[in-house]
């Protein structure tokens, strides 16, 4: 009898991101205070990180939760994000030790005000934040609010 061969659809990363997306929803949707949950899981999200990605984390909470008050601090697949007043993910940032790359990206979501037909970017590769870098981040976060 022929060996049966066994391939990997999902990674073990992927796999544990899907556990964290599954737990994360359980978790908002019994919570009484979305922002204060929210909050906490991102924190919590930006705790577990190591080096640059913590920095790069860090930074753009503060960015996001300074220039942006109404969105909710909101984990998205265990990455730290920010959610629209629908509850729809707005932008996130998934850091490069998360699926072992070898950097970082800032991703705009399907409920982001960005469409620029007929083609536009959704999400950008980070490695430091620089004046520039941010102050294009943030244009293009008053843009994806609408």
């Amino acid at each position: 009898m022929a060996e049966k061969k066994t391939s990997e659809v999902f990674s073990a990363e992927e796999k544990a991101a899907m556990k964290e997306a599954a737990a994360e929803r359980k978790a908002q949707a019994k919570a009484k205070d979305k922002r204060a949950a929210g909050t906490k899981a991102v924190r919590d999200a930006i705790e577990k990180l190591e080096g640059d990605d913590r920095k790069l984390a860090e930074r753009f909470y503060e960015l996001v939760s300074e220039n942006a008050p109404d969105l909710v601090p909101k984990t998205y697949y265990g990455m730290p994000g920010f959610a629209n007043a629908d509850d729809k993910m707005l932008v996130f940032l998934q850091p490069a030790s998360k699926f072992k790359v070898r950097y970082s990206t800032i991703g705009f979501e399907q409920a982001s005000a960005l469409d620029d037909p007929p083609m536009w970017p959704t999400s950008w590769g980070i490695t430091a934040w620089t004046a520039s870098g941010e102050k294009a981040f943030l244009a293009t976060l008053t843009k994806a609010q609408g």
